[in-house]
C-alpha cells in the first residue's frame, strides 16, 4: 500500500529514505507470527479492533505499530508488512517489510523457551528478501534500497521479563550485569550482520522501563501493583551497556549510522504523567482486567475497555496506537537528523 500522505517530517532535497525494515520482538512484529507454530500470535479479536475494518492482522496492538507509524511520518507508505505474509507482493518488496517475531530477544534462548523466530533466522529471511529484491530491480537498485533505508532493531525486553525474571533459568547462570553482557555481546553481533548485508542507518531501540508493564506490575510489584523497581533497573543497566557498544560500533564501521534510541525516559515520562499526553490510565491495559491478559489470555471473551484511546497500555504488555504515536513523534524529532 502506498502512501498517500504526505510525510510528517521533511527531510533535506539531497536526502532519501525509501524503506522501512524492522527486526526484533513484538512491537515492530506486524504478523510474522501468524505463520509459524507458536502460542504467542495475536491474529484473533480484540486485536487489531481499531486497525482499518477491525481486522486482527496479527499486530501486538489494536491498531497500527511503530514501522508503520514511523514510515507514514516519512511519506513512505501507509503500512509496513510481514514479509512472512502469504499477501506480500513484489511491490511490497522495495519500501520495506518486517521479519520481527514476538516473543524473541537477543538471548537465543528467548525465541526457543517461545517457538518463535530467532533473531539469527530473521537474518536468514533478510538475505533472502535481498536474493528477491535483487532480482526484482536489478543489484544496484537494490544496494542504494538497502543503504538509504532505516533498519529498526527492536529488542530485550523479553529477554529480561521472561527469561531471566519471570521464567528464571538464566538467573542460576548469571547475575543481571553479565546477562546484560550477553545480551549486548549477541545485539552488536548482529549490529554487524545487519551492516554486512548493506544496513547503514540503523536505530537501535533500548529497553523501555519494563517493570512498569501492567503484567510486570502484577507479578512483581506486589498487592498495590506498583512498577517492579528491580526490573526497571535491570534495563537501565542494559541500556547503559547497549549504548556504549553502540557508541563503539559507529566508530568503527564506516558511513553507518547506528543509533542507540533511548525509549525507556519518554515511556516512563508517559507512564507517571498519563494526563499531561492526554492519557487516563498507565498501569494496566485495555484488554480484560488489563493486569495480566496477553496474546491468547487477551480474547473475544476478555472483553475491553470502552475506550482504548485513553489507556497506555493495550494489553498487559503492549501500549495502544495511541501511546506509540505519541512516543514516535517524541523520536523522529529527537533522532531523525541523526541518520541523514
Amino acid at each position: 500500500m502506498s502512501c498517500s500522505c504526505e510525510g510528517a517530517i521533511k527531510l533535506p532535497p539531497n536526502v532519501t529514505i525509501p524503506g522501512i525494515f524492522a527486526f526484533g520482538d513484538s512491537i515492530v512484529d506486524q504478523g510474522n507470527n501468524n505463520a509459524i507454530k507458536t502460542l504467542v500470535k495475536c491474529n484473533f479479536p480484540p486485536y487489531g479492533k481499531d486497525f482499518g475494518g477491525g481486522i486482527p492482522t496479527g499486530r501486538f496492538g489494536n491498531g497500527k505499530t511503530p514501522p508503520d507509524l514511523i514510515a507514514a511520518e516519512l511519506g513512505i507508505k501507509e503500512l509496513i508488512p510481514a514479509y512472512l505474509d502469504p499477501n506480500l507482493k513484489a511491490q511490497d518488496l522495495p519500501t520495506g517489510v518486517s521479519f520481527a517475531s514476538g516473543g524473541c530477544g537477543y538471548d537465543p534462548q528467548t525465541s526457543q523457551l517461545v517457538s518463535v523466530t530467532s533473531l539469527s533466522s530473521q537474518l536468514d529471511q533478510f538475505k533472502e528478501y535481498i536474493k528477491k529484491l535483487k532480482g526484482a530491480i536489478g543489484e544496484e537498485s537494490a544496494n542504494k534500497i538497502l543503504s538509504n533505508s532505516i533498519h529498526m532493531v527492536v529488542a530485550g525486553s523479553d529477554d529480561l521479563a521472561n527469561t531471566y525474571f519471570t521464567i528464571g533459568i538464566r538467573r542460576e547462570q548469571y547475575d543481571i550485569s553479565s546477562y546484560a553482557d550477553l545480551m549486548v555481546s549477541s545485539a552488536s553481533t548482529f549490529i554487524q550482520e545487519l551492516y554486512q548485508l548493506g544496513a547503514r542507518r540503523i536505530p537501535v531501540f533500548g529497553i523501555p522501563p519494563i517493570g512498569c508493564l501492567p503484567s510486570q506490575r502484577t507479578l512483581a510489584g506486589g498487592s498495590i501493583r506498583v512498577c517492579a523497581e528491580q526490573y526497571n533497573q535491570a534495563a537501565q543497566i542494559v541500556n547503559s551497556k547497549l549504548s556504549a557498544a553502540i557508541d563503539s560500533l559507529t566508530q568503527s564501521l564506516p558511513r553507518s549510522r547506528v543509533v542507540y534510541i533511548d525509549i525507556y525516559n519518554p515511556l516512563l515520562e508517559l507512564i507517571q504523567h498519563p494526563q499531561n499526553y492526554g492519557f487516563e490510565v498507565s498501569d494496566r491495559g485495555c484488554c480484560g482486567t488489563g493486569n495480566f491478559e496477553v496474546v491468547i489470555l487477551c480474547n473475544k471473551y476478555s472483553g475491553t475497555c470502552p475506550d482504548d484511546s485513553k489507556y497506555i497500555f493495550w494489553d498487559s504488555y503492549h501500549p495502544t496506537e495511541k501511546a506509540y504515536k505519541v512516543l514516535i513523534d517524541q523520536i523522529l524529532q529527537k533522532y531523525i537528523n541523526k541518520f541523514l
